[in-house]
């Protein structure tokens, strides 16, 4: 006749309640990751194939960032929330969320701190008083809002302090013996050709990053000098303020390759 309440249901009940929101929680927290590194995936390869603007990409790895972020820290509020036994029980969930969410942040994270320990400059040249001229490769740049101009002494300082390796190569070669070693590395290189000029002892290609496809032209000149040849290289970014060492690197990268090759 009269219904009989067991004292504890509440208390189970609540319980219930509060595992059911701790896995959502963490539920949630896996979810954000995963969109999040859904949305880093493709933000490079999409710019590369023209699907957005590249600034539309560099948002969406920001943002992905931020929500990264968020997902690790929301897996961490389940994980210490629920009680010992929960804990257990939820465990693979928040390892999971926890994993995906630094995984991630660790990448954009790590090339922020990469930028901001390099200059913001997107020219480099191993001749900063009279650097190599483009010429076949001007009619490519037409989008390009970085100038072929070279920005002068600010510039040239900010990459001799952070990049004193970038200089110029003698080659114990006559010019077109050098000019030869330096398309072989070119090759090498396998950036693409866009013109091979013997006679001015000129070679202009173009080179790709690997996430976004930004567009680098580049150009390699060879002179005579002594009983030898001087051999430069001008990489210089179409678009964005920092090439994030990227120049850099592949200046010295192509240096190296026609050390190897004497």
């Amino acid at each position: 006749m009269f219904g009989w309440k067991d004292p504890l249901m509440p208390v189970l009940q609540r319980r219930r309640c509060g595992v059911s929101v701790q896995k959502t929680t963490a539920v949630a927290g896996i979810s954000l990751a995963a969109l999040s590194g859904v949305a880093e995936i493709i933000s490079g390869p999409g710019t590369r194939w023209g699907w957005w603007e590249y600034t539309a990409g560099l948002g969406m790895l920001r943002w992905a960032t931020i929500c990264g972020l968020a997902a690790v820290a929301i897996t961490l509020a389940a994980v210490f929330t629920m009680g010992p036994e929960a804990r257990l029980q939820r465990l693979p969930l928040a390892i999971m969320g926890l994993t995906l969410g630094l995984v991630v942040t660790a990448i954009p994270l790590s090339w922020l701190l990469t930028a901001r320990s390099v200059p913001r400059i997107h020219d480099i040249t191993t001749d900063t008083n009279d650097p190599p001229r483009y010429v076949a490769i001007l009619p490519l740049r037409s989008g390009a809002t970085n100038p072929v101009e070279y920005g002068g002494s600010a510039v040239a300082g900010l990459q001799q302090s952070a990049y004193p390796e970038v200089a110029p190569l003698m080659v114990p070669l006559p010019p077109d013996r050098a000019y030869e070693l330096a398309m072989d590395a070119v090759h090498q290189m396998r950036w693409t050709v866009v013109d091979g000029n013997s006679s001015e002892g000129r070679i202009e290609a173009t080179d790709s990053t690997f996430w976004f496809g930004f567009k680098d032209d580049i150009v390699v000149r060879i002179r005579p000098e002594g009983n030898g040849s001087r051999l430069d290289v001008r990489s210089l970014s179409r678009v964005g303020l920092s090439d994030v060492g990227t120049n850099a690197k592949r200046v010295t990268a192509y240096l190296s390759a026609v050390r190897s090759m004497q």
